[in-house]
């Protein structure tokens, strides 16, 4: 899976402890360039001192994981469970680079799916599904209701 965290001069290790400048094309530079950096937010004088910035980090990821279950357990219940649950990603995301690349990742696939959704031809085949599916729905209910009438049914009787 390319998650697209590489950027322009990003230098890549291997196994054997040797360094590889990756080969970037130009619309990934472009995109690195839009991007944050990836790593931790933290401030300078947490950063300076290694147990305050795992303390730090601790404390951002028991913040993001009660958003995150909280964002799970809206979703059965009301609530805008997805937002919520992003919403801690984005507080994991504050500190940890993996959290950065599920979001990149996530950003970007749903801007692809905005770029779909708004195509020309998408749009008119989901208005004529829509439109379709909402005349099947009327012509239903209307053999409902002619013959049974505007009666609840759980209270018909046999007929």
């Amino acid at each position: 899976m390319d998650t697209g965290s590489h950027g322009t001069g990003e230098v890549g290790v291997a196994a054997d402890g040797t360094k590889s400048e990756t080969n970037v094309t130009n619309s990934e530079a472009e995109v690195a360039e839009n991007e944050a950096p990836l790593g931790s937010r933290a401030p300078e004088f947490v950063k300076a001192r290694r147990m305050l910035h795992l303390s730090w980090q601790v404390a951002v990821f028991i913040i993001g994981l009660a958003v995150v279950v909280a964002g799970v357990i809206m979703l059965p219940l009301p609530g805008p469970g997805w937002v919520v649950i992003f919403g801690g990603m984005a507080i994991w995301a504050t500190e940890f680079v993996w959290a950065q690349l599920v979001l990149r990742w996530t950003k970007r696939k749903v801007t692809e799916a905005t770029q779909r959704a708004l195509d020309p031809k998408v749009r008119r085949r989901n208005i004529i599904l829509t439109s379709v599916g909402l005349v099947i729905i009327a012509v239903l209910v209307g053999i409902y209701v002619w013959k049974f009438g505007f009666e609840m049914p759980w209270n018909i009787k046999d007929q």
